[in-house]
């Protein structure tokens, strides 16, 4: 069976047609839809609730020890009530009840506050007073399920900051500056 011209160039402006719509639609989905690589839907605005932003390097991936990322930890801050917030959201294992972790460290590591559990899609809220003191953060993202004893095939990936920081009162970022 063969085409004729005509019909050769209307299935070629089709194919074209098709894809163009495809490329608009797809440039068309919310920001949300791919934050941070997440996967979970989740953004950490929306964990941690209303009046919380990001605060500088407060965004830190959660690799395991091929340094494949397995999430994202955040830390955010609301000026006015001066509380931090960390949150852990998976990228790995999405939807699954694994062992995931989310800890603030308040002051010089004395105050720790955590929450851990089988977590379908993050850990945390964490929430501490912490107005003009410094704080640290981390996370953790395991494949293991509750109770489940590590092994060879265990993939336990953690990130996070490597000191204090966000001492001060002027932690937001202002917006536009990323």
């Amino acid at each position: 069976m063969s085409f004729s011209d005509n019909e050769r160039m209307s299935r070629l402006t089709a194919r074209f047609a098709a894809a163009a719509l495809l490329a608009t639609a797809l440039s068309a989905l919310p920001a949300s839809a791919s934050t941070a690589g997440s996967g979970s839907g989740y953004t950490p605005e929306q964990v941690c609730g209303s009046g919380f932003g990001k605060v500088a390097g407060g965004t830190r991936t959660v690799t395991d020890e091929r340094r494949i990322v397995r999430g994202y930890v955040h830390l955010l801050y609301n000026a006015h009530t001066g509380e931090n917030c960390v949150v852990t959201i998976k990228s790995s294992f999405v939807g699954q009840p694994t062992l995931t972790r989310a800890t603030l460290f308040v002051g010089s590591g004395a105050n720790k506050f955590e929450d851990k559990g089988a977590y379908k899609y993050y850990a945390g809220p964490v929430k501490a007073q912490a107005k003009d003191v410094c704080v640290a953060f981390n996370g953790l993202v395991t494949n293991l399920r509750a109770n489940e004893a590590s092994s060879a095939s265990s993939v336990q990936a953690f990130g996070g900051s490597t000191s204090f920081g966000n001492c001060g009162t002027q932690r937001m970022r202002k917006r536009g500056n990323g």
